[in-house]
Protein backbone atom coordinates (compact mmCIF):
# COMPACT_ATOMS: atom_id res chain seq x y z
CA UNK A 1 0.00 0.00 0.00
CA UNK A 2 1.63 2.96 -1.27
CA UNK A 3 1.76 6.74 0.70
CA UNK A 4 1.01 8.71 -2.28
CA UNK A 5 -1.31 6.43 -4.37
CA UNK A 6 -4.95 6.98 -5.14
CA UNK A 7 -5.37 10.26 -2.04
CA UNK A 8 -7.92 8.59 0.27
CA UNK A 9 -11.16 10.02 0.47
CA UNK A 10 -11.74 12.78 3.52
CA UNK A 11 -15.00 11.15 4.52
CA UNK A 12 -16.14 7.65 5.33
CA UNK A 13 -18.96 5.99 6.17
CA UNK A 14 -19.16 3.67 9.53
CA UNK A 15 -21.67 1.55 8.28
CA UNK A 16 -19.44 0.35 5.87
CA UNK A 17 -17.23 -2.55 6.06
CA UNK A 18 -14.02 -2.40 4.57
CA UNK A 19 -10.88 -4.28 4.35
CA UNK A 20 -8.53 -2.05 6.78
CA UNK A 21 -8.97 -3.72 10.05
CA UNK A 22 -8.00 -7.09 8.51
CA UNK A 23 -4.42 -5.84 6.87
CA UNK A 24 -1.67 -7.73 7.78
CA UNK A 25 1.60 -6.59 8.65
CA UNK A 26 2.97 -5.67 5.66
CA UNK A 27 0.15 -4.33 4.25
CA UNK A 28 -0.43 -2.05 7.66
CA UNK A 29 3.22 -0.96 7.72
CA UNK A 30 3.01 2.65 5.29
CA UNK A 31 0.51 4.22 7.03
CA UNK A 32 0.90 2.92 10.37
CA UNK A 33 4.69 4.40 10.19
CA UNK A 34 2.62 7.48 8.77
CA UNK A 35 0.62 8.21 12.06
CA UNK A 36 3.42 6.55 14.67
CA UNK A 37 5.50 10.51 13.57
CA UNK A 38 2.59 11.88 15.36
CA UNK A 39 3.92 9.96 18.72
CA UNK A 40 7.28 11.44 18.05
CA UNK A 41 5.27 15.13 18.06
CA UNK A 42 3.53 14.56 20.96
CA UNK A 43 6.41 13.26 22.78
CA UNK A 44 8.44 15.92 22.05
CA UNK A 45 5.69 18.68 22.88
CA UNK A 46 5.24 16.82 26.06
CA UNK A 47 9.53 16.60 27.33
CA UNK A 48 9.46 20.22 26.32
CA UNK A 49 6.44 21.14 28.66
CA UNK A 50 8.38 19.24 32.16
CA UNK A 51 11.02 21.80 31.46
CA UNK A 52 9.37 24.92 30.39
CA UNK A 53 7.64 24.02 33.98
CA UNK A 54 10.87 24.96 35.69
CA UNK A 55 12.11 27.53 33.04
CA UNK A 56 9.07 29.70 33.82
CA UNK A 57 9.12 29.57 37.34
CA UNK A 58 13.28 31.24 37.19
CA UNK A 59 12.28 33.28 33.89
CA UNK A 60 8.62 34.73 35.15
CA UNK A 61 9.15 34.24 39.01
CA UNK A 62 6.21 32.25 39.92
CA UNK A 63 5.60 29.40 42.34
CA UNK A 64 5.70 25.95 41.66
CA UNK A 65 2.07 25.56 42.13
CA UNK A 66 1.24 28.67 39.78
CA UNK A 67 3.26 26.86 37.42
CA UNK A 68 1.51 23.65 37.10
CA UNK A 69 -0.77 25.74 35.55
CA UNK A 70 1.19 24.47 32.09
CA UNK A 71 -0.19 21.21 32.65
CA UNK A 72 -3.17 22.11 33.77
CA UNK A 73 -3.80 23.97 30.23
CA UNK A 74 -2.46 21.43 28.28
CA UNK A 75 -4.34 18.71 29.70
CA UNK A 76 -7.06 20.34 30.65
CA UNK A 77 -7.92 20.79 26.70
CA UNK A 78 -7.59 16.97 26.12
CA UNK A 79 -11.52 16.00 27.28
CA UNK A 80 -12.55 19.23 25.80
CA UNK A 81 -10.96 18.31 22.73
CA UNK A 82 -11.34 14.69 22.63
CA UNK A 83 -15.08 14.26 23.88
CA UNK A 84 -16.56 17.32 21.73
CA UNK A 85 -15.44 18.32 18.55
CA UNK A 86 -12.74 15.71 18.19
CA UNK A 87 -15.13 13.33 18.70
CA UNK A 88 -17.23 14.50 16.32
CA UNK A 89 -15.08 14.53 13.50
CA UNK A 90 -13.95 11.79 14.28
CA UNK A 91 -17.36 9.58 13.91
CA UNK A 92 -18.52 12.47 10.91
CA UNK A 93 -15.10 12.56 8.62
CA UNK A 94 -13.11 9.56 10.06
CA UNK A 95 -9.32 9.27 11.09
CA UNK A 96 -7.63 11.22 8.17
CA UNK A 97 -9.54 14.35 8.78
CA UNK A 98 -9.34 14.06 12.54
CA UNK A 99 -5.32 13.86 12.14
CA UNK A 100 -5.07 16.91 9.86
CA UNK A 101 -7.30 19.32 12.56
CA UNK A 102 -4.82 17.95 15.37
CA UNK A 103 -1.88 19.30 13.16
CA UNK A 104 -3.63 22.31 12.70
CA UNK A 105 -4.34 23.13 16.39
CA UNK A 106 -1.37 22.04 17.26
CA UNK A 107 0.29 24.70 14.71
CA UNK A 108 -1.90 27.42 15.71
CA UNK A 109 -1.13 27.15 19.75
CA UNK A 110 2.47 26.60 18.52
CA UNK A 111 2.27 30.40 16.68
CA UNK A 112 0.68 31.60 19.74
CA UNK A 113 4.05 31.18 21.50
CA UNK A 114 5.57 34.16 20.07
CA UNK A 115 3.36 37.06 20.93
CA UNK A 116 2.64 35.06 24.66
CA UNK A 117 7.23 35.64 25.18
CA UNK A 118 6.26 39.04 23.56
CA UNK A 119 4.51 40.17 26.35
CA UNK A 120 6.01 37.81 28.69
CA UNK A 121 2.08 36.78 29.99
CA UNK A 122 2.60 33.46 31.53
CA UNK A 123 -1.58 33.43 31.05
CA UNK A 124 -0.77 33.88 27.34
CA UNK A 125 1.61 30.78 27.11
CA UNK A 126 -1.20 28.64 29.64
CA UNK A 127 -3.35 29.75 26.56
CA UNK A 128 -1.09 28.52 23.39
CA UNK A 129 -0.61 25.89 25.41
CA UNK A 130 -4.53 24.63 25.85
CA UNK A 131 -4.36 25.40 21.92
CA UNK A 132 -1.58 22.50 21.58
CA UNK A 133 -3.31 20.47 24.29
CA UNK A 134 -6.82 20.84 22.13
CA UNK A 135 -4.83 19.40 19.51
CA UNK A 136 -2.70 16.74 20.36
CA UNK A 137 -6.02 15.71 22.73
CA UNK A 138 -7.63 15.26 18.84
CA UNK A 139 -4.39 13.60 17.30
CA UNK A 140 -4.68 11.18 20.23
CA UNK A 141 -7.92 10.66 19.88
CA UNK A 142 -7.50 9.50 16.27
CA UNK A 143 -4.24 8.03 16.49
CA UNK A 144 -4.32 5.68 19.36
CA UNK A 145 -7.46 3.57 18.31
CA UNK A 146 -6.05 3.81 14.48
CA UNK A 147 -3.05 2.04 15.79
CA UNK A 148 -4.54 -0.25 17.99
CA UNK A 149 -7.10 -1.44 15.17
CA UNK A 150 -5.36 -0.96 11.91
CA UNK A 151 -3.33 -4.93 11.36
CA UNK A 152 -3.68 -7.90 13.04
CA UNK A 153 -5.68 -7.50 16.65
CA UNK A 154 -3.40 -9.90 18.39
CA UNK A 155 -0.37 -7.45 18.14
CA UNK A 156 -3.00 -4.43 18.80
CA UNK A 157 -0.56 -3.78 22.43
CA UNK A 158 2.27 -4.55 20.36
CA UNK A 159 1.88 -1.34 17.61
CA UNK A 160 0.70 0.78 20.19
CA UNK A 161 3.39 -0.15 22.63
CA UNK A 162 5.71 0.29 20.13
CA UNK A 163 4.55 3.72 18.46
CA UNK A 164 4.32 4.78 22.10
CA UNK A 165 7.91 3.97 23.18
CA UNK A 166 8.54 6.44 19.55
CA UNK A 167 6.31 8.82 21.61
CA UNK A 168 9.06 8.53 24.56
CA UNK A 169 11.94 9.35 22.59
CA UNK A 170 10.57 12.58 21.51
CA UNK A 171 10.13 13.10 25.19
CA UNK A 172 13.69 12.55 25.90
CA UNK A 173 14.77 14.40 22.90
CA UNK A 174 12.96 17.32 24.20
CA UNK A 175 14.51 17.93 27.44
CA UNK A 176 18.02 17.37 26.33
CA UNK A 177 17.47 19.64 23.23
CA UNK A 178 16.04 22.29 26.09
CA UNK A 179 19.10 22.30 28.52
CA UNK A 180 21.76 21.64 25.90
CA UNK A 181 20.27 24.21 22.64
CA UNK A 182 17.11 26.19 23.57
CA UNK A 183 17.91 27.03 26.90
CA UNK A 184 21.74 26.70 26.91
CA UNK A 185 23.67 30.39 28.02
CA UNK A 186 20.66 32.14 27.73
CA UNK A 187 19.74 34.75 30.20
CA UNK A 188 17.59 33.58 32.95
CA UNK A 189 14.95 35.84 31.77
CA UNK A 190 15.31 35.43 28.26
CA UNK A 191 12.01 33.87 25.97
CA UNK A 192 13.42 34.16 22.92
CA UNK A 193 14.58 30.70 22.38
CA UNK A 194 11.18 29.49 23.72
CA UNK A 195 9.76 31.95 20.89
CA UNK A 196 12.18 30.48 17.92
CA UNK A 197 11.57 26.81 18.56
CA UNK A 198 7.94 26.87 18.94
CA UNK A 199 7.74 28.73 15.30
CA UNK A 200 9.74 25.83 14.04
CA UNK A 201 7.43 23.39 15.53
CA UNK A 202 4.42 25.32 13.96
CA UNK A 203 6.05 25.08 10.45
CA UNK A 204 6.91 21.62 10.80
CA UNK A 205 3.62 20.32 11.60
CA UNK A 206 1.66 22.30 9.06
CA UNK A 207 4.07 20.77 6.76
CA UNK A 208 2.75 16.97 8.30
CA UNK A 209 -0.74 18.02 7.89
CA UNK A 210 -0.48 18.97 4.36
CA UNK A 211 1.58 15.61 3.85
CA UNK A 212 -1.90 13.78 5.44
CA UNK A 213 -3.88 15.28 3.05
CA UNK A 214 -2.19 14.08 0.16
CA UNK A 215 -2.06 10.68 1.82
CA UNK A 216 -3.21 7.43 1.25
CA UNK A 217 -4.55 6.63 4.44
CA UNK A 218 -7.08 3.00 4.89
CA UNK A 219 -10.16 3.82 6.83
CA UNK A 220 -11.42 1.71 10.08
CA UNK A 221 -15.08 2.26 10.45
CA UNK A 222 -17.40 1.09 13.14
CA UNK A 223 -18.90 -1.59 11.02
CA UNK A 224 -15.15 -2.79 10.92
CA UNK A 225 -14.74 -3.19 14.22
CA UNK A 226 -17.94 -4.84 14.68
CA UNK A 227 -16.41 -7.65 12.32
CA UNK A 228 -13.56 -7.90 14.10
CA UNK A 229 -14.38 -8.22 17.70
CA UNK A 230 -16.96 -10.95 16.16
CA UNK A 231 -14.16 -12.91 14.40
CA UNK A 232 -12.67 -12.76 17.96
CA UNK A 233 -15.21 -14.95 19.52
CA UNK A 234 -15.64 -12.85 22.50
CA UNK A 235 -17.95 -10.16 21.33
CA UNK A 236 -21.01 -9.19 23.12
CA UNK A 237 -23.13 -6.30 21.36
CA UNK A 238 -23.90 -3.68 24.64
CA UNK A 239 -24.88 -0.20 24.78
CA UNK A 240 -21.76 1.89 25.75
CA UNK A 241 -23.10 3.09 28.84
CA UNK A 242 -23.04 -0.88 29.88
CA UNK A 243 -19.33 -1.12 29.12
CA UNK A 244 -18.31 -1.05 32.43
CA UNK A 245 -14.29 -2.40 31.65
CA UNK A 246 -13.98 0.55 29.59
CA UNK A 247 -15.36 3.46 32.55
CA UNK A 248 -13.05 1.00 34.64
CA UNK A 249 -10.23 1.88 32.18
CA UNK A 250 -10.85 5.51 32.09
CA UNK A 251 -10.53 5.69 35.55
CA UNK A 252 -7.52 3.82 35.33
CA UNK A 253 -6.16 6.86 32.78
CA UNK A 254 -7.22 9.33 34.93
CA UNK A 255 -5.38 8.43 38.01
CA UNK A 256 -2.37 7.33 35.67
CA UNK A 257 -1.72 9.77 33.39
CA UNK A 258 -2.44 12.40 36.57
CA UNK A 259 0.24 10.75 38.54
CA UNK A 260 2.44 10.29 35.58
CA UNK A 261 2.54 14.25 34.47
CA UNK A 262 2.88 15.11 38.21
CA UNK A 263 6.26 12.79 38.24
CA UNK A 264 7.74 14.36 35.79
CA UNK A 265 6.67 17.83 35.63
CA UNK A 266 8.06 18.09 39.44
CA UNK A 267 11.13 15.56 39.20
CA UNK A 268 13.79 18.52 38.34
CA UNK A 269 12.33 20.34 41.67
CA UNK A 270 12.63 17.11 43.19
CA UNK A 271 16.12 16.40 41.74
CA UNK A 272 17.77 19.60 42.98
CA UNK A 273 15.96 19.95 46.51
CA UNK A 274 16.81 15.71 47.30
CA UNK A 275 20.19 16.02 45.88
CA UNK A 276 21.84 19.00 47.13
CA UNK A 277 24.20 21.25 44.45
CA UNK A 278 22.38 19.90 41.92
CA UNK A 279 21.45 22.56 39.40
CA UNK A 280 18.68 23.34 37.17
CA UNK A 281 20.77 22.25 33.93
CA UNK A 282 21.64 19.25 36.14
CA UNK A 283 18.27 18.54 36.91
CA UNK A 284 16.84 18.44 33.32
CA UNK A 285 19.73 15.93 32.40
CA UNK A 286 18.57 13.70 35.27
CA UNK A 287 15.18 14.16 33.64
CA UNK A 288 16.20 13.33 30.56
CA UNK A 289 17.87 10.30 31.93
CA UNK A 290 14.69 9.46 33.59
CA UNK A 291 12.72 10.09 29.82
CA UNK A 292 15.36 7.51 28.86
CA UNK A 293 14.54 5.03 31.02
CA UNK A 294 10.88 5.48 29.71
CA UNK A 295 11.64 4.95 26.32
CA UNK A 296 14.00 1.69 26.96
CA UNK A 297 10.96 0.59 29.32
CA UNK A 298 8.20 0.93 26.49
CA UNK A 299 10.91 -0.82 24.15
CA UNK A 300 11.03 -3.63 26.25
CA UNK A 301 8.20 -3.76 27.59
CA UNK A 302 6.47 -4.41 23.88
CA UNK A 303 9.33 -7.25 23.42
CA UNK A 304 7.87 -8.89 26.57
CA UNK A 305 4.63 -8.84 24.99
CA UNK A 306 5.88 -11.24 22.29
CA UNK A 307 6.55 -13.76 24.55
CA UNK A 308 4.04 -13.05 27.68
CA UNK A 309 0.45 -12.06 27.55
CA UNK A 310 0.37 -8.13 27.32
CA UNK A 311 -1.98 -8.24 30.86
CA UNK A 312 0.93 -9.72 32.40
CA UNK A 313 3.43 -7.66 31.48
CA UNK A 314 1.08 -4.70 32.13
CA UNK A 315 0.60 -6.22 35.90
CA UNK A 316 4.38 -5.99 36.95
CA UNK A 317 5.14 -2.77 35.78
CA UNK A 318 2.19 -1.21 36.88
CA UNK A 319 3.51 -2.97 40.50
CA UNK A 320 6.92 -2.06 39.91
CA UNK A 321 5.65 2.16 39.35
CA UNK A 322 3.82 1.83 42.82
CA UNK A 323 6.15 0.50 44.74
CA UNK A 324 9.22 2.63 43.27
CA UNK A 325 6.52 5.88 43.93
CA UNK A 326 6.53 4.88 47.49
CA UNK A 327 10.15 4.28 47.99
CA UNK A 328 10.91 7.49 46.27
CA UNK A 329 8.69 9.35 48.26
CA UNK A 330 11.27 8.81 51.49
CA UNK A 331 14.67 8.57 49.52
CA UNK A 332 17.22 11.04 49.51
CA UNK A 333 20.52 11.70 47.45
CA UNK A 334 21.50 10.04 44.68
CA UNK A 335 19.06 7.30 45.48
CA UNK A 336 15.77 9.43 45.70
CA UNK A 337 16.54 10.14 41.97
CA UNK A 338 17.31 6.69 40.92
CA UNK A 339 14.11 5.61 42.41
CA UNK A 340 12.21 8.11 40.24
CA UNK A 341 13.94 6.88 37.39
CA UNK A 342 12.88 3.40 38.24
CA UNK A 343 8.76 5.05 38.37
CA UNK A 344 9.65 6.10 34.77
CA UNK A 345 10.67 2.58 33.48
CA UNK A 346 7.83 1.07 34.88
CA UNK A 347 5.68 3.54 33.93
CA UNK A 348 6.45 2.92 30.03
CA UNK A 349 3.38 0.59 28.78
CA UNK A 350 1.07 1.46 31.22
CA UNK A 351 -1.12 4.19 28.98
CA UNK A 352 -0.85 2.34 26.26
CA UNK A 353 -1.40 -0.83 27.57
CA UNK A 354 -4.83 0.52 29.31
CA UNK A 355 -5.86 1.98 26.59
CA UNK A 356 -5.48 -1.05 24.14
CA UNK A 357 -7.33 -3.42 26.84
CA UNK A 358 -9.95 -0.77 27.20
CA UNK A 359 -11.37 -0.83 23.74
CA UNK A 360 -11.19 -4.42 23.93
CA UNK A 361 -14.23 -5.84 22.30
CA UNK A 362 -15.92 -2.84 21.83
CA UNK A 363 -16.71 -3.10 18.53
CA UNK A 364 -18.85 -0.37 17.06
CA UNK A 365 -18.45 1.60 19.90
CA UNK A 366 -14.72 1.74 19.63
CA UNK A 367 -14.00 5.31 18.15
CA UNK A 368 -16.50 6.69 20.65
CA UNK A 369 -14.70 4.62 23.60
CA UNK A 370 -11.29 5.54 22.37
CA UNK A 371 -12.66 9.57 23.27
CA UNK A 372 -13.40 8.58 26.65
CA UNK A 373 -10.60 7.12 27.23
CA UNK A 374 -7.99 10.01 25.77
CA UNK A 375 -10.70 12.39 27.98
CA UNK A 376 -9.77 10.60 30.87
CA UNK A 377 -6.06 11.82 30.59
CA UNK A 378 -7.38 15.57 31.95
CA UNK A 379 -5.78 14.06 35.29
CA UNK A 380 -2.81 15.59 33.85
CA UNK A 381 -4.57 18.47 34.97
CA UNK A 382 -5.64 17.77 38.15
CA UNK A 383 -2.92 16.09 40.09
CA UNK A 384 0.37 18.36 39.34
CA UNK A 385 -1.75 21.31 40.86
CA UNK A 386 -2.49 19.25 44.18
CA UNK A 387 1.66 18.13 43.89
CA UNK A 388 2.81 21.40 43.26
CA UNK A 389 0.37 22.81 46.52
CA UNK A 390 1.53 19.97 48.15
CA UNK A 391 5.10 20.52 47.92
CA UNK A 392 4.88 24.29 48.56
CA UNK A 393 3.17 23.55 52.17
CA UNK A 394 5.65 21.03 53.18
CA UNK A 395 8.29 22.65 51.25
CA UNK A 396 9.49 19.47 50.28
CA UNK A 397 9.00 18.27 46.50
CA UNK A 398 10.13 15.06 47.93
CA UNK A 399 7.66 14.06 50.40
CA UNK A 400 5.03 15.59 48.37
CA UNK A 401 5.31 12.82 46.26
CA UNK A 402 2.79 10.62 48.41
CA UNK A 403 0.22 12.45 46.38
CA UNK A 404 0.90 10.53 42.91
CA UNK A 405 1.15 7.85 45.05
CA UNK A 406 -2.08 7.60 46.55
CA UNK A 407 -3.38 7.86 42.44
CA UNK A 408 -1.06 5.54 41.39
CA UNK A 409 -2.78 2.87 44.28
CA UNK A 410 -6.29 3.97 42.87
CA UNK A 411 -5.42 3.34 39.36
CA UNK A 412 -4.09 -0.19 40.34
CA UNK A 413 -7.43 -1.68 40.21
CA UNK A 414 -7.95 -2.18 36.09
CA UNK A 415 -4.70 -4.59 36.12
CA UNK A 416 -5.87 -6.09 39.28
CA UNK A 417 -9.34 -6.58 36.83
CA UNK A 418 -7.59 -7.81 33.59
CA UNK A 419 -5.95 -10.12 35.52
CA UNK A 420 -8.27 -11.99 37.67
CA UNK A 421 -11.65 -11.49 36.96
CA UNK A 422 -12.33 -14.72 35.21
CA UNK A 423 -14.99 -13.40 32.44
CA UNK A 424 -12.68 -10.08 31.60
CA UNK A 425 -9.48 -12.54 31.54
CA UNK A 426 -11.14 -14.76 28.89
CA UNK A 427 -12.15 -11.16 26.79
CA UNK A 428 -8.49 -10.13 27.14
CA UNK A 429 -6.69 -13.73 25.57
CA UNK A 430 -9.73 -13.89 23.04
CA UNK A 431 -8.13 -11.78 20.55
CA UNK A 432 -4.20 -13.02 21.25
CA UNK A 433 -5.78 -16.22 19.40
CA UNK A 434 -7.33 -14.00 16.38
CA UNK A 435 -6.24 -15.10 13.12
CA UNK A 436 -7.45 -11.72 11.31
CA UNK A 437 -4.65 -10.23 9.12
CA UNK A 438 -1.88 -12.40 10.50
CA UNK A 439 -1.77 -14.43 7.13
CA UNK A 440 -2.26 -12.97 3.35
CA UNK A 441 -6.05 -13.69 2.66
CA UNK A 442 -6.91 -15.01 5.62
CA UNK A 443 -9.86 -13.49 6.31
CA UNK A 444 -11.83 -12.34 3.70
CA UNK A 445 -13.82 -9.00 4.00
CA UNK A 446 -16.47 -7.55 1.99
CA UNK A 447 -15.09 -4.03 0.57
CA UNK A 448 -17.74 -1.11 1.57
CA UNK A 449 -20.60 -3.56 1.87
CA UNK A 450 -23.35 -2.25 4.84
CA UNK A 451 -24.09 -4.50 7.61
CA UNK A 452 -27.55 -4.55 6.90
CA UNK A 453 -27.06 -4.60 3.36
CA UNK A 454 -24.88 -7.43 4.17
CA UNK A 455 -27.21 -9.54 5.50
CA UNK A 456 -29.97 -8.73 3.14
CA UNK A 457 -27.42 -10.70 0.67
CA UNK A 458 -27.47 -13.42 3.29
CA UNK A 459 -30.92 -13.42 3.15
CA UNK A 460 -31.38 -13.75 -0.47
CA UNK A 461 -28.92 -16.28 -0.61
CA UNK A 462 -30.57 -18.57 1.80
CA UNK A 463 -33.73 -17.98 0.06
CA UNK A 464 -32.26 -18.86 -3.47
CA UNK A 465 -30.67 -21.90 -1.81
CA UNK A 466 -34.37 -22.90 -0.65
CA UNK A 467 -35.91 -22.42 -4.00
CA UNK A 468 -33.33 -24.58 -5.40
CA UNK A 469 -34.11 -27.13 -2.22
CA UNK A 470 -37.84 -26.78 -3.75
CA UNK A 471 -37.31 -27.55 -7.44
CA UNK A 472 -35.53 -30.46 -6.58
CA UNK A 473 -37.98 -31.84 -4.61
Amino acid sequence: MGLFGKRSPLKSRDDQVTNAASLTLRQSLVPLSLVTVLFFLWGFAYGLLDVLNKHFQVTLDITRARSSGLQASYFGAYPIASLTFARWTLRKYGYKVTFMLGLTLYGIGSLCFWPAGTKRSFGGFCGATFIIGSGLGTLESAANPYLAVCGPPKYSEMRLNFAQGVQAIGTVIGPILASHVFFAKVDDKDLTSVQWVYLGIAIFVFCLATVFFFSNIPEVTDADMARQAEDSGMFEEKPLKSQWLLWMAALSQFCYVGSQVAVAGYFVNYATEVRKGTTNATGSNFLAGAQGCFAVGRFLGTLFMKFFKPRWVFFVFFSGVIVFTALATGARHNAGVAMLMLVHFFESICFPTIFTLGIRGLGRHTKTGSTVIVGAIVGGAVVPPMLGATADALGDTGRAMFVPLIFFVIGYAFPLIVNFHPPTKKLMDGFLTSKVGVEEGGVETPTKVGLEEEKELELEDRRARGNLGEEKL
